[in-house]
């Protein structure tokens, strides 16, 4: 699906390639637009003023589970599948996921369906945000599309738990490459969320979910390459990827997969689980 050339990951599309497919039924266009209080951007709001036509509204906060007590975790395969085949959607689609900035959120959404058995799944290079700017279509019409049935296959050792998790920081299992920001990471700056420790996980490392992509678009292959190896991640080695609250984590998951890196998981409860509780070991300072 690479439009892009050959030094560019095969997950993404570019906004040529989709708005040149624009009512194309067998593809599927999921706008999985999230964003923290301080950006000040109200996802559903966006998506009723104006959205790519055909795309429907993929809310993180609602397809999760709600019994976690964490933000926005991974819902039980059968309510991933009632809810995107209630938004006209197949495992068998060709599906194109875009947030606003571009590579932010929509990441996570794309792992999630990928996980739960979709194959033919791609995040929009450059977002809403690069799409509107170039002046391509938006319509502010909400589609009614007819229920499909999703088939969930759910790849669960795609998915490390917290038990797992407290198991590869003890016995240093596999590295852990981390999406906060550099303060965060560091113990330097507050969570975002009240009453939570900062710092990291020892022995994890430190990619700022930023570093991964420029003007909303997915760095290339050889870029990916260079941020891995300059923070020290060896991409012969299993990769566990965590965040704040398991969403941009999955950036890191992109670009992993991206350079064919395929033993990676992604730690759901991420520090929103580890730093809120009393009994995890924390590390502060920048290594």
């Amino acid at each position: 699906m690479n439009d892009t050339g050959e030094n560019k990951s095969s997950f993404v599309v570019s906004a040529d390639w989709l708005e040149q497919r624009l009512g194309d039924p067998s593809i599927k266009i999921v706008d999985a637009a999230w964003y923290l209080p301080a950006q000040n951007r109200d996802p559903k709001a966006e998506y009723k003023a104006a959205h790519i036509p055909g795309a429907v509204f993929f809310d993180q906060d609602a397809i999760a589970d709600q019994t976690s007590g964490l933000p926005h975790t991974l819902p039980s395969p059968e309510a991933f599948a009632q809810a995107v085949g209630a938004m006209g959607i197949g495992e068998g689609d060709t599906i194109v996921v875009y947030d606003g900035p571009g590579i932010f959120t929509a990441p996570r959404v794309w792992w999630m369906f990928r996980i739960m058995g979709a194959r033919n799944v791609f995040v929009l290079d450059g977002g809403m945000d690069g799409w509107k700017a170039e002046g391509r279509p938006t319509t502010a019409e909400v589609p009614t599309p007819a229920p499909r049935a999703f088939n969930a296959s759910f790849h669960a050792e795609a998915v490390t738990s917290f038990e797992r998790m407290r198991d590869i920081v003890e016995n240093r299992l596999a590295q852990i490459a981390d999406a906060r920001s550099a303060g965060r990471f560091a113990g330097e700056e507050a969570e975002p969320r009240a009453g939570m420790r900062s710092g990291h996980m020892p022995g994890a490392r430190s990619l700022p979910s930023g570093a991964f992509s420029e003007n909303g678009k997915l760095k290339s292959l050889d870029a990916l390459r260079r941020t891995f190896a300059d923070t020290g991640i060896d991409l012969s080695k299993p990769v566990v990827t965590t965040c704040g609250s398991g969403v941009t984590a999955a950036i890191i998951t992109l670009a992993l997969q991206s350079l064919g890196h395929s033993d990676n998981t992604l730690y759901d409860g991420s520090w929103s689980e580890w730093g809120a509780r009393s009994d995890t070991p924390v590390a502060t300072g920048r290594e």
